[in-house]
């Protein structure tokens, strides 16, 4: 066995990475290292491009008014043309929702992968109004895309048809497992295809990139069906409506809500526009199998008795706009109350903590009865545990390991294992959005990091919101609005109006900075005098100070200040 004590102590490199060699495979994540969502690696060989997923990642707490987090594109903005394909790995959209902002730059970049998976993306950008090229592929199938081959694995995940991708290129093999686990008892049975990575083992595997998100989670996922008796007692204990709130692409958990309800003699609504769209499509392609008679509008649930309906939910994570969130605010036609029971089938992805339990609360004080997988058995998760990556690594046998899919805490983890298995610690890469990991004649390496932010869609605005506007807001919601208007004669260097000051979220009534008015009209005439040659903008920086000093000394605050000082 290989030590694994110094794997996860190196620092990536953050020089640029040298011009990449003829023959030489070049991969660079731009996202999906270091955070849950917007996954997204790009391959190259010999002046083409292939790129693996193009997810979003949701906003948290600390980034209001974003709707959405996009991969930066800049890497590859000015070489669209190189681009061969892009290869999605299933349908979830941290793999899946940033592909319509790639296709704006370029719309005939060819898409690959599953029946589902294209059906999800084709609806997606059909919103987008974008036609796009799909290129349908299924386990065991080998495609070329000029100079990569990839091949298609079979991976169980917690939305149906899944695939890893094998890479080959004249500088070396790549398995990129996308997300997976190894449910042995699938819903549906079709379960991660180990003999198909044992063949690919026998023909070597020179870098194996696999799903980090459970590294850390010892022993083995629990199998998707160890769900459903749970949630069919849960059902027969219910006294009124059941509200099972989940992501709007986990059919299978979909298919037990609807398993449970009809033993227990329950309609299903479904609510919110991405839970319709999606299970239309599972259904339509036969991946949800829903009983004649069992499904209902949302508009005819009020019709039918409490003790009858089910109502399958999005919402799950806390969002804002998202149908479980407004029914704890009541603010949707669903008016949650006494005796009603809600089940939240659904992991807490990082950094939604607080507007998970926000709703929870919220439900609660409606009188809900609110169930989550604290309490019982109301979700697994879709990606492998540390005994099953274990497995993963004995049966692949790589020479070199990348983690991916994850914070940087099961970065590590899986990179752990990886040496623990065998794979020598100076072969395990640990790296983060925007390196550069060059391969050729079996060794990887990690050569340099290219520029690799947080790209932030705001209503119609793609990328022109900036870390700078989200600290600004942060402080607008925290500390509050301070404006200060000044007139100032520039021929006597008196004040003729003001200081002026109006506040928002600072102090209860504006009169609080009477005390300080004096001191701002005396620092501005004092400032004139001394220099006659001051500018506006100069001051209204000696206002800022003023104000600023005393708020943050009087009120314990440090709130936006926007002085403004005219001339008369």
């Amino acid at each position: 066995m290989t030590d694994s004590s110094n794997v996860g102590t190196d620092t990536v490199l953050h020089n640029l990475p040298p011009k990449l060699d003829k023959g030489t495979l070049r991969i660079v994540p731009l996202g999906g290292l270091g955070e849950i969502g917007r996954n997204m690696a790009v391959f190259e060989i010999d002046g083409k491009l292939l790129i693996v997923d193009c997810g979003l990642l949701f906003p948290e707490e600390h980034q209001p008014g974003v709707d959405v987090i996009l991969p930066d594109f800049s890497y590859i903005k000015d070489r669209l043309d190189d681009i061969v394909g892009v290869v999605l790995t299933h349908g979830h959209e941290d793999h899946i929702g940033a592909v319509p902002y790639l296709l704006r730059l370029r719309a005939d970049i060819p898409l690959i992968g599953s029946r589902l998976t294209l059906a999800l993306i084709s609806a997606k950008l059909e919103e987008h109004r974008i036609k796009p090229v799909l290129r349908q592929v299924a386990e065991g199938d080998v495609e070329t895309f000029g100079p990569f081959e990839t091949e298609y694995v079979a991976v169980n995940h917690s939305i149906p048809d899944a695939l890893a991708v094998f890479i080959r290129t004249s500088a070396g093999s790549v398995l990129h497992t996308g997300d997976f686990k190894m449910d042995q008892l699938p819903l549906d049975g079709r379960i991660t295809d180990l003999r198909h990575f044992a063949r690919l083992a026998d023909e070597g595997v020179d870098l194996f990139m696999t799903d980090s998100t459970n590294a850390d989670v010892p022993g083995f996922t629990t199998a998707e069906k160890e769900i459903g008796p749970v949630l069919e007692g849960l059902f027969g204990q219910a006294r009124k409506r059941i509200i099972v709130a989940s992501f709007s692409s986990h059919m299978h958990r979909v298919q037990q809500v609807i398993d449970a309800a009809q033993v227990h003699g329950r309609k299903v609504a479904f609510i919110g526009r991405s839970m319709v769209r999606n299970m239309t499509i599972a259904e339509k392609l036969g991946y949800l199998h829903i009983p004649a008679g069992i499904l209902v509008d949302m508009k005819n649930v009020d019709k039918l008795p409490d003790n009858k309906v089910v109502l399958m939910s999005t919402g799950s994570q806390g969002e804002p706009m998202a149908a479980l969130s407004r029914m704890a605010t009541g603010d949707h036609r669903i008016q949650v109350g006494p005796g009603d029971t809600v089940i939240l089938a659904s992991s807490l992805i990082p950094g939604n903590e607080n507007s998970v339990f926000r709703v929870i609360n919220g439900l609660m004080r409606l009188g809900a009865d609110v169930i989550h997988k604290g309490m019982a058995k109301v979700h697994v998760s879709g990606h492998a545990s540390a005994g099953e990556l274990l497995y993963c690594y004995n049966i692949v046998q790589p020479l070199n390991v990348m983690p991916v899919h994850g914070e940087t805490r099961h970065l590590i983890a899986n990179a752990r294992l990886a040496a623990q298995s065998g794979v020598p610690a100076e072969n395990v890469l640990l790296t983060e959005d925007g390196s550069v990991v060059d391969l050729k004649d079996g060794v990887a390496k990690l050569v340099g990091q290219v520029d690799c932010g947080f790209v932030y869609v705001d209503g119609s605005k793609v990328g022109t919101i900036t870390d700078e506007d989200l600290k600004d807001r942060v402080t607008l919601a925290e500390e509050g609005f301070i404006s200060v208007i000044s007139v100032i004669n520039r021929q006597t260097g008196q004040l003729i109006s003001g200081p002026e000051i109006h506040a928002r979220g600072v102090a209860e009534d504006d009169s609080v900075f009477d005390e300080i008015k004096p001191k701002i009209a005396q620092a501005i005439e004092e400032a004139v005098r001394n220099n006659p040659a001051h500018t506006s903008a100069q001051l209204q920086q000696v206002v800022r100070r003023v104000i600023g000093s005393w708020v943050s000394r009087k009120l314990r605050r440090k709130p936006m200040i926007v002085p403004v000082v005219l001339e008369a």
